[in-house]
């Protein structure tokens, strides 16, 4: 049987369908929220019930928003007449009266599989405003195309963020769907909550590694270029908090990283010395660079870029992760006077460093920065919040 998103089940669910005609409906939406024809959920929920208002999170409704931080406007669709209301604007979550737009809100977006990505704390703080106005909330399921694998520290007390909805790992396994249900019983929300499941997805099947072979790759936000940068995020990510460059500027961001003042052939020795093991399960390539905008700005940059766009990849072995951090600790060793945190309000937190914001807790960089830290002390702290997550997150796994 054929692949289904959790859209186009909706779509076919003609008792639904009628049902919310009657209703003032309102959805949540990007550029990647569409269905197998490429045909955006906008047009074809507007068209079947009918819109009030629609929801654009971090980048816009268009995608249209470059880099991190930059905020999007309300306005007015053209052609529908309808307000379009930003959640990455004046402000992050619904306002009362952006609520009093309508009835039953539809969330339909595009995830990266990452905690550090904004779009599923946008469907957080959404459930957290339906629940408390009594809306019901319809959400229609979409690949995780990082996979099942689970990695990275679970986020600390204290670092939650809208980069860190709760305490889980970086790459943490869900579907938007199954991340509704762990939200729902986590944070106890008294909620009407429907979820659409995809049909006939299978996320461990071989060769797609959780993204559905014959399905076409929009981006969820301008960056998130290809599918091999959703699987490498959860480690590339790490980057946005140094001074290196994690390929912003360039036609590759965030599958690639490097620097003009540091020698990456001395870097992936040490790499490879340090823990080959890290390195295993995607190619890794030395290359070049020069960013046209953002950290490096029209310098030369030595790095490398890593690719899980080839048969050798291997998800059960790659660990984007560790592979970073590996990254990192030789840099330090190599350089032990070299800048390479950024002191900034990431995601506008303030009072604490970016690089601590974006892994959820100081550990990573305390691991770093520690010439006695070993790799196998690493792996040891990640075994442990990784084993957790994955023994508690398999009751809201709705595919197998």
């Amino acid at each position: 049987m054929a692949f289904q998103l959790g859209l186009e089940v909706f779509l076919a669910d003609k008792k639904m369908v009628q049902a919310l005609k009657r209703k003032r409906v309102s959805l949540v939406c990007h550029p990647a929220s569409v269905d197998k024809k490429l045909t955006h959920s906008f047009d074809l929920v507007h068209k079947k019930v009918g819109l009030s208002s629609a929801f654009g999170p971090q980048h816009g409704v268009k995608g249209e928003k470059q880099d991190n931080m930059v905020e999007s406007s309300n306005f007015i669709h053209p052609e529908y007449q309808i307000p379009i209301f930003s959640l990455y604007g004046e402000v992050r979550r619904p306002t009362p009266q952006m609520m009093d737009s309508f009835d039953v809100l539809i969330f339909d977006l595009q995830d990266l599989g990452c905690r550090i990505y904004t779009f599923i704390t946008t469907l957080l703080y959404v459930m957290e405003e339906c629940a408390r106005t009594g809306k019901m909330l319809i959400v229609l399921d979409r690949p995780n195309p990082a996979g099942r694998q689970v990695e990275g520290y679970a986020l600390r007390p204290g670092y939650e963020s809208f980069v860190g909805a709760a305490a889980f790992p970086m790459r943490h396994g869900l579907t938007v769907g199954e991340m509704a249900l762990f939200f729902k019983d986590h944070f106890k929300l008294d909620i009407e909550l429907k979820i659409y499941k995809m049909k006939n997805y299978k996320p461990t099947k071989k060769g797609q590694n959780g993204w559905p072979a014959d399905r076409a790759w929009v981006n969820p936000s301008p960056n998130a270029a290809t599918v091999n940068m959703a699987r490498v995020y959860s480690g590339t990510v790490l980057i946005e908090g140094t001074t290196i460059s994690e390929g912003r500027g360039t036609t590759r961001a965030l599958e690639q990283m490097g620097a003009s003042d540091l020698d990456y052939s001395k870097i992936l020795q040490v790499m490879r010395e340090l823990s080959p093991q890290w390195m295993q399960g995607a190619l890794i390539r030395e290359c070049y660079f020069e960013p046209t905008f953002h950290k490096h700005e029209k310098k030369l940059c030595h790095g490398f870029q890593i690719h899980t766009d080839d048969s050798s990849y291997n998800p059960e072995k790659f660990k984007p992760f560790r592979l970073t951090a590996l990254m990192l600790k030789a840099i330090r060793q190599l350089y032990p006077k070299y800048s390479i945190y950024r002191d900034f309000a990431y995601e506008y937190t303030k009072g604490i460093l970016a690089f601590d914001v974006i892994n959820g807790g100081p550990e990573l960089r305390e691991w770093i920065e520690n010439p006695k830290a070993s790799p196998k002390d690493l792996e040891k702290a990640l075994v442990k919040d990784e084993k957790a997550w994955i023994k508690a997150s398999k009751k809201y796994f709705l595919y197998t």
